[in-house]
């Protein structure tokens, strides 16, 4: 496992925005340009699978679990139609 892989989603995000924002800022070289799209493209994906692993485990939790009673997240007080 690399450096890189060991992010967390929150310095992805940040290590992104500083990316956008050089890019944006149209002060980097093709080069340079490239190689800080292709590290962004990384981050995204990664940011992705993250997101993706805590989606299935808050499925895992919200699953009818050992008791037999199906875990639900709070209601906002309004019915479902």
């Amino acid at each position: 496992m690399t450096v890189d892989e060991e992010l967390s989603l929150e310095a992805r995000l940040l290590r992104l925005e500083e990316i956008v924002r050089d890019l944006e800022g149209g002060e980097v070289d093709l080069e340079r340009g490239l190689e800080l799209f292709e590290e962004g493209v990384r981050h995204l994906k990664a940011s992705e699978k993250i997101l993706s692993q805590a989606e299935l485990r808050v499925e895992e939790l919200l699953d009818d679990g050992e008791g037999g009673e199906e875990v639900r997240p709070p209601s906002d007080g309004e019915e479902d139609p």
